[in-house]
């Protein structure tokens, strides 16, 4: 069974609380959950994890290699700002997908700029919650594509 990382940057364990407008009511514990019968539903094991440290997220990616056929990321306020995201992601040579719940590209202009996005397969945002599951949807094609080659 395809394992597949769902990472999760800073800010994204006060999903429900923080600014429910912009992220919605449900929490990140509701959100792996929804993620986890997807996963299930399509035949890949997943593991998910949040740390609001950049280093953190890092180490995740680089133990990635032996372990996932790919990740799923949302790198919060990161996106923007990490190019030590950017190389790790590159550097484990996994298929990767980018995920925001809310429209990186409708909100302030400092948001609109995604380093992340460059070591992306594809990236879904402003879909609420919904994004994941199609990242999800997305990944399982992508790993049965590469497994029938």
């Amino acid at each position: 069974m395809p394992s597949v990382l769902l990472l999760n940057g800073p800010n994204l364990n006060l999903l429900g609380s923080r600014e429910p407008e912009i992220y919605g009511s449900e929490t990140l514990e509701d959100l792996n959950t929804l993620c986890h019968k997807r996963a299930k539903a399509l035949g890949l094991s997943l593991v998910c994890q949040q740390s609001n440290w950049e280093g953190q997220l890092i180490d995740w990616i680089h133990e990635a290699r032996d372990v996932h056929e790919g990740i799923i990321i949302n790198p919060g306020a990161l996106t923007h700002t990490s190019i030590g995201l950017l190389d790790a992601l590159k550097g484990v040579d996994l298929p990767v997908i980018e995920v925001h719940i809310s429209n990186i590209h409708r909100r302030e202009n400092f948001r609109h700029k995604s380093y992340v996005s460059q070591a992306a397969l594809g990236v879904i945002c402003g879909l609420g919650r919904q994004g994941y599951l199609l990242a999800m949807d997305a990944m399982a094609n992508v790993l049965n594509s590469e497994q029938d080659l």
